[in-house]
């Protein structure tokens, strides 16, 4: 199946007869692809039941490109096996890592951006692309806290990537904002210093205020919340800078009735149409 993406949704169980049956013009849905990684069974069965009627991506969370060992060749067998299954629109994993000495953490965390560290990350998007038999885009990360010896600028540690690699680029507008606050630094030149040719996807979402007793609010990528006005204002800026490209609406916390992320979605879709309609 071919067709356009416009703004998608995040795919949730509780969701399945409204995906399959939703009729929205450039309509597709987004999954974690460690969901989906047996051999048959209910789950399974339901993305291929959507598969049918839209197009799919998968978003992985568990590669730990940036950390110190090569991907494990068990997953990357297994998820090679699903994308043959399933033939995803778009593939796309994260800037950051997971594991170390055999242990699995549940968060996505960030690396100091050092030339070896850059090779490292290469390396492994490499060996995942040539695995993949795919493309895969790149997201990049939220971040808490100010980190030392970066020998890159964040943007500039992404274009060389893509320059390294062929990767392509997953923009987090939320993680932007969030990173912006939380560290310092000004979202619109940030989002202006990305690559625009290798932008493949971008993500929109909610986040959270942690004020832990502090006056100064820390923000949390936490998917659990709609998308806010200052967001959809870096969103504007970034497609009137690089064109229409598949847009979705993350939640993974809260979730709310599919009517209202459809909203949400359609919000986003408007915004794309009329950047289409411009050009």
């Amino acid at each position: 199946m071919t067709a356009t993406l416009g703004a998608g949704l995040g795919l949730k169980p509780q969701h399945f007869d409204d995906a399959l049956h939703c009729a929205e013009a450039e309509m597709w849905f987004e999954v974690h692809p460690e969901n989906y990684l047996m051999a048959g069974g209910p789950r399974l069965a339901w993305l291929d039941a959507v598969r049918s009627r839209h197009p799919v991506s998968l978003h992985g969370v568990s590669l730990s490109l940036a950390g110190a060992a090569a991907p494990d060749q068990q997953h990357l067998n297994r998820l090679k096996e699903l994308i043959r299954r399933v033939e995803p629109a778009l593939v796309s994993e994260h800037l950051a890592w997971s594991t170390l000495d055999g242990r699995y953490y549940p968060d996505l965390l960030p690396v100091p951006r050092t030339s070896d560290i850059l090779s490292r990350v290469a390396a492994n998007i490499q060996r995942t692309q040539e695995q993949l038999q795919r493309r895969i885009a790149i997201e990049n990360p939220s971040h808490y806290l100010r980190m030392d010896n970066h020998d890159w600028s964040e943007t500039d540690f992404l274009d060389e990537l893509v320059r390294r690699t062929g990767c392509g680029l997953l923009v987090d507008v939320n993680n932007v904002y969030v990173s912006a606050r939380n560290i310092g630094y000004d979202a619109h030149t940030y989002l202006d210093n990305l690559p625009a040719e290798a932008i493949m996807e971008i993500h929109l979402a909610g986040h959270s205020e942690d004020n832990d007793g502090d006056a100064a609010s820390l923000l949390i990528d936490s998917h659990d919340a709609p998308v806010i006005e200052p967001v959809w204002r870096l969103y504007r800026h970034l497609i009137e800078r690089i064109g229409e490209r598949p847009t979705l609406i993350e939640r993974d916390d809260k979730i709310p009735a599919f009517a209202e992320l459809l909203t949400e979605r359609n919000k986003a879709q408007e915004i794309l149409s009329a950047q289409g309609v411009l050009k």
